[in-house]
């Protein structure tokens, strides 16, 4: 099958917006090749795509050199454990896993259910909620700024801090850097640093200071590395999340058939955030590069070049999951690849279920009704090449 047989191209608008019809062209052969802003690989079968994320010795996370990457990269430079291999990976993760064991999840259940239960309650009023705002947007990015230990008179420009530079991801590859992503970028390092070098003279109980506090113990972290990484835990805890939610209340609204399911048999709740995570997932696509000339599935991808690892192609791959264009809130076995695999499996899975689970309960419990307020109206993506979050989603609740 040529080049010409399929369509990938994740900078044009169309695409992001609706990009599963395309991907039963790339699952029927071997992984393709074309050229974006640098030769690429086009990973998207099941079985290759497992194997390329498990396999951290051909495969590096490291990121290739493109025009703007300085002026783009919000860690400048540092590794993070979404960037570093090991055994800098392995140092990292270490350091950061204690806060997101399942026990330190669990008890962090009771305040995201009060959390939630105020941003449900406070929408409440009408007909008509627009969902992003009040819930998806909100709940997940209060729940990291907490644990880091983040002012609440913050929030709300946290998270448009983490909208500006989530939006300009990839897309900055093809066309430059944005304004409003390079300001962003500059503003929440300023801030962050200036709550580092607070939490070190005044510790209190909260991530930051832990993570100060490892640094100068033991010299783990240098300081870019200390901001880099609390810079990344506070897009990855909340970005995914949010369009877990998103993508998750907008596939029951399509699909009012496995809703009602839902609604009768909460014990599903589980496996429906596993299968809301498989048919429409938070993070699209990953990056890897070969440390050397390699082979995948029947391709020879050359050293330096780039492998783009299509996790939600692989979500929908039929020799993995049968009917995979179909949601079913029930799918069991359920082995999606929403959360990678190997030893950069996602750290936050437990804390992005837990919200998950509860945000979707809490609007099925409040709401006796829950479709699009104009089914036919075109839905907007936002801008990032890689995670796939709407940007409004207008619900009819009642």
């Amino acid at each position: 099958m040529s080049e010409q047989d399929f369509y990938f191209n994740p900078f044009d608008p169309e695409f992001r917006a609706n990009p599963y019809p395309h991907f039963p062209a790339l699952l029927k052969g071997p992984p393709r090749q074309l050229n974006l802003f640098m030769p690429t690989t086009l990973i998207a079968r099941y079985a290759d795509v497992v194997s390329v994320l498990r396999d951290h010795e051909r495969f590096t996370v490291r990121r290739p050199e493109i025009p703007f990457r300085e002026r783009i990269d919000p860690f400048a430079g540092a590794p993070t454990i979404l960037t570093a291999d090991p055994p800098v990976h392995s140092r990292l993760r270490r350091l950061v896993s204690k806060a997101f064991t399942p026990r330190r999840v669990r008890e962090l259940e009771p305040r995201i259910r009060e959390i939630t239960d105020d941003l449900v309650k406070q929408a409440d009023q009408g007909r008509e909620i627009e969902a992003m705002s009040m819930l998806a947007n909100t709940l997940p990015v209060i729940v990291i700024a907490e644990l880091l230990g983040v002012s609440a008179a913050d929030h709300n420009q946290f998270k448009q801090w983490s909208n500006d530079l989530v939006s300009s991801f990839g897309q900055d590859m093809a066309t430059g850097p944005s304004p409003a992503g390079l300001a962003a970028k500059d503003a929440l390092r300023r801030y962050l640093g200036e709550v580092i070098v607070q939490r070190r003279a005044n510790p209190a109980d909260d991530l930051i200071s832990a993570l100060v506090a490892a640094s100068d113990d033991a010299e783990v972290l240098s300081e870019n590395e200390l901001l880099a990484f609390v810079v990344l835990l506070l897009l990855a805890g909340n970005e995914t999340t949010t369009n877990l939610i998103g993508n998750g209340l907008l596939a029951l609204c399509r699909h009012p058939d496995e809703q009602q399911r839902l609604r009768e048999s909460r014990e599903f709740i589980p496996t429906a955030i596993e299968e809301m995570l498989r048919y429409d997932p938070p993070v699209q696509m990953t990056v890897r590069m070969p440390t050397s000339t390699t082979t995948v599935g029947g391709t020879e991808i050359p050293a330096g070049t780039l492998a783009f690892v299509l996790l939600a192609a692989a979500n929908r791959d039929p020799a993995q999951f049968p009917r995979p264009e179909r949601l079913d809130v029930a799918r069991t076995p359920n082995d999606h690849v929403s959360f990678g695999e190997g030893i950069h499996f996602c750290l936050g899975a437990p804390l992005a279920r837990l919200e998950g689970a509860i945000a979707i309960e809490s609007m099925l419990e409040r709401f006796p009704r829950l479709q699009l307020a104009n089914p036919e109206a075109k839905l907007e993506y936002r801008g990032s090449m890689a995670l796939r979050g709407l940007s409004k989603l207008p619900l009819l609740v009642r």
